[in-house]
């Protein structure tokens, strides 16, 4: 050992506490090496070599630990609660679900049935438990438009709606939780940025990739976005970024989708200038931070001769 490194000891801290020591692991983590001895009357018997990675499951997926774990266990979660309320088709995966209702305009009864919306990559259901009923469903490919309609309610609060327009000429009203999520998840899932889920065994033909490595996306939530920490792919094809704590990507971008790509001043996750605005053909722009922002640009403009820098 270097003579100016002091070795690590044990310390005592009365002033910590286990609130404290749960924060570090969740955010940080602990790597634990341990070699211990059972001797009686001085001769060994047990020995006992430990070498443990302690840590939040956000953090440990951030770095490939137990990354089978977690997605056969959210694939089940799915199974098991999902089939049992909503009848999938073969293939089908439920992309979202949320509370909401179907105002029903038909027949003698006029108002708001609540239940649960789902929108799976093949169709959007409202759907009742108990009794079990679908009060309402359209697969994707008759949904014609989609806009947020406000609309006032009996006490005077406003609240946004979805109304959707169907190839047929109907025009339906949807109340969810989360309207600007599911608007904003419904236009990505018409478009294909969202990957739909593959049939269970099937492995997919993965294009080589031309650029990897961990970018921050800037999730649009309803409460403001939010910048997220995550693995990126781009390939000759497309541009793919997901969280480690997600089943499948958030982000899903075909380059023949990418207008143009810019640096904007300003601060970013990754620093000074690392924030990237990606311009798509139909005007809507997406925002990626980067260590190396300008790698990245270059890629993106390479693959895509259409993305010019702007």
């Amino acid at each position: 050992m270097d003579s100016d490194r002091t070795p690590m000891r044990p310390t005592r801290e009365p002033r910590v506490t286990l609130d404290d020591l749960v924060e570090v692991l969740l955010n940080k983590g602990a790597v634990l090496h341990l070699d211990l001895i059972v001797a009686v009357a001085d001769i060994p018997l047990i020995g006992v070599s430990v070498r443990a990675a302690v840590a939040g499951m956000e953090t440990m997926l951030e770095y490939g630990m137990m990354r089978n774990w977690d997605e056969a266990t959210r694939a089940w979660a799915e199974r098991s609660t999902v089939h049992r309320a909503l009848d999938l088709r073969e293939g089908e995966s439920v992309v979202r679900r949320m509370s909401g209702g179907h105002l029903l305009t038909e027949g003698v009864y006029h108002g708001w049935r609540p239940g649960t919306v789902y929108l799976t990559d093949q169709r959007l259901v409202v759907l009742r438990k108990e009794p079990r009923e679908v009060l309402w469903e359209a697969d994707l490919d008759t949904v014609r438009d989609v806009r947020l309609a406000p609309e006032r309610t009996v006490g005077g609060e406003e609240r946004l709606r979805l109304e959707v327009s169907l190839a047929d000429g109907r025009r339906e009203l949807l109340s969810a939780g989360e309207p600007e999520t599911l608007y904003d998840l419904l236009d990505r899932v018409r478009a294909g940025r969202l990957a739909p889920a593959l049939p269970s065994g099937a492995v997919p033909e993965e294009e080589p990739a031309i650029a990897e490595g961990h970018l921050w996306y800037e999730e649009p939530r309803r409460s403001g976005p939010l910048w997220r920490g995550g693995q990126a792919r781009l390939t000759a094809g497309r541009l793919t970024w997901k969280s480690p704590v997600d089943a499948r990507p958030a982000l899903v971008l075909p380059l023949t989708d990418l207008a143009g790509v810019r640096r904007v001043s300003g601060y970013g996750p990754g620093g000074e200038g690392s924030v990237l605005v990606l311009r798509t053909t139909t005007g809507e722009e997406i925002r990626l931070a980067a260590d190396d922002p300008d790698h990245w640009a270059r890629r993106l403009t390479a693959t895509s001769p259409a993305a010019a820098p702007a």
